[in-house]
């Protein structure tokens, strides 16, 4: 009887393992089915910070990483481009890398594709306006599934249109600039650059906070990038107070250096020609 009830009681504890064994299966497989994309995930990122801004006649280069699952398998990469802005919306293919090693065709002599180990660059030399636009790069795996990433392109521009306005109630100068690529700006007063008597520049530059008072005075804003630089000023009355004060007293100092001299020269005159009056009158005592 005891030996019977063990038995029953192992054939009880094994069936429940199998349960449990099989339960814990079909979580599995659901919680592998519910994932996105399960062992087979692919995704690609380009790296490059957007927009991306290139110097005409210089090269653009474009790369990407590519993170796949265990189980998957590049097999074509596609980089293409299209208009960002404007009426067409057509994509035009840049180059098509295919097969196991990935060989690269690009559409003109002056594109270059190639695939490395989870990386794909792009490279397009003799860079023009015309190169500007929205990029993308597709990945197909070997199931036919795609992912693709995009980055904008531009042409780095040189500054254009510096303008100063003046807001009067907060005596604050602001400097504009229309479209140039990466301004810097700083500013000038009276070809000088601003110190803390004249007053304080913002971090970007572009305000500057007078704690001269009156304002008085040419102050310029400068804008500059890789390009170039490009100016513009703002004239407000001019400094007068400061201006005649130095004046007067210049004008004054003068006055007094002219008047001792005078003075001096008077006093040296009149002692000498009283010093030759005595000895003349000496001479005729003795002569008589």
């Amino acid at each position: 009887m005891d030996k019977f009830l063990s038995l029953c009681s192992l054939s009880t504890s094994v069936g429940v393992m199998d349960r449990q064994y099989f339960l814990s299966w079909k979580v599995a497989l659901l919680l592998l089915h519910l994932m996105p994309c399960g062992l087979q995930c692919m995704s690609v990122h380009i790296l490059n910070k957007e927009p991306v801004h290139v110097m005409p006649d210089s090269s653009l280069v474009l790369k990407a990483r590519i993170e796949q699952g265990p189980l998957e398998e590049v097999s074509v990469v596609t980089w293409e481009r299209e208009p960002e802005t404007g009426l067409s919306t057509e994509r035009v293919t840049l180059a098509t890398c295919t097969g196991r090693s990935q060989k690269c065709a690009g559409t003109s002599p002056n594109v270059h594709v190639n695939v490395a180990q989870q990386e794909t660059a792009l490279q397009i030399n003799g860079y023009s306006g015309v190169d500007g636009a929205v990029y993308t790069v597709t990945v197909t795996d070997h199931k036919g599934a795609k992912t693709s990433a995009q980055c904008i392109v531009r042409t780095y521009e040189a500054v254009h249109h510096v303008s100063v306005s003046i807001n009067v109630s907060h005596s604050m100068l602001v400097c504009g600039e229309a479209w140039g690529t990466d301004p810097h700006f700083s500013w000038l007063h009276e070809r000088v650059a601003i110190t803390e008597t004249v007053g304080r520049v913002s971090k970007d530059g572009t305000t500057l906070f007078v704690t001269k008072t009156p304002i008085c005075g040419h102050f310029t804003c400068m804008v500059s990038n890789k390009l170039g630089h490009s100016s513009a000023t703002y004239t407000a009355a001019p400094c007068e107070t400061e201006g005649r004060g130095t004046t007067a007293a210049v004008v004054c100092s003068l006055l007094l250096l002219l008047f001792g001299g005078v003075l001096v020269y008077l006093l040296w005159r009149r002692h000498r020609y009283s010093n030759k009056g005595e000895r003349l009158h000496e001479h005729l005592d003795d002569t008589i």
